[in-house]
């Protein structure tokens, strides 16, 4: 169950219809199901960009779905230290807790609905950890987390981090009313404006979104059908 959500999409207000005649969206090249794996200390990720070329997937360069899983006691599993160049990630927890350090003396947790969005930039080490409480009593985790290719002038900036909290991603109804697109509020890292959108519908259907930010805030628009 996403962790942001509400009762009635229909009462939320809706994305505008991106006009198809300025804004042609990208063609379908395939479709494929995600192969599963483990990551980590050993916790279930499916991924889904696996084999994908490049240049079809720019700037993005990984998605991971992180579970679902339901752990025992003692299960909970995170990241040993692990290092990072040239980009970031963003990730997103839907359910469960993830404490991050990193050699930058960033950090913090995440939990139900938070996004940790970290820029690698030159270079860091980070851990991704589930806290001891987790750990004891078990429980759900689930999540995603995208990596961002960064420009190449912007691929050594210094690193950073930061935590956007659940109370500050916007909800939104797609134009009919049938997805509910959560979306994070800009944030700037590397000298580069960022936000990010997910869009939860049935999957029968199909949504066309646009999401572009400034150092305002986000803005999200799209169509469905």
């Amino acid at each position: 169950m996403p962790a942001v959500t509400v009762p009635d999409i229909t009462l939320l207000p809706r994305v505008s219809v991106a006009d198809l005649l300025t804004e042609k969206p990208r063609p379908v090249v395939s479709l494929t199901t995600a192969p599963s794996g483990f990551e980590g200390e050993g916790f279930p990720v499916r991924r889904a960009f696996m084999g994908a070329p490049l240049n079809l997937i720019d700037p993005f360069i990984m998605l991971d779905q992180l579970g679902e899983v339901e752990y025992a006691p003692g299960e909970p599993k995170g990241t040993p230290w692990h290092p990072h160049r040239g980009f970031e990630t963003v990730t997103y927890i839907i359910d469960g807790i993830f404490d991050h350090r990193d050699s930058n003396g960033g950090g913090g947790r995440i939990t139900n609905g938070d996004t940790q969005w970290m820029t690698a930039g030159g270079g860091i080490l980070h851990i991704e950890t589930p806290p001891e409480s987790l750990v004891m009593s078990g429980g759900l985790f689930h999540g995603f987390q995208l990596w961002v290719n960064l420009p190449r002038a912007k691929k050594w900036s210094p690193p950073a981090y930061q935590d956007i909290r659940s109370k500050e991603v916007k909800l939104l109804a797609s134009t009919d009313g049938g997805a509910l697109a959560r979306c994070t509020p800009s944030v700037a890292h590397a000298g580069v404006p960022r936000s990010s959108s997910t869009i939860s519908r049935p999957a029968a259907s199909a949504v066309f979104t646009r999401a572009s930010s400034s150092a305002e805030g986000t803005h999200c628009s799209g169509a469905s059908g």
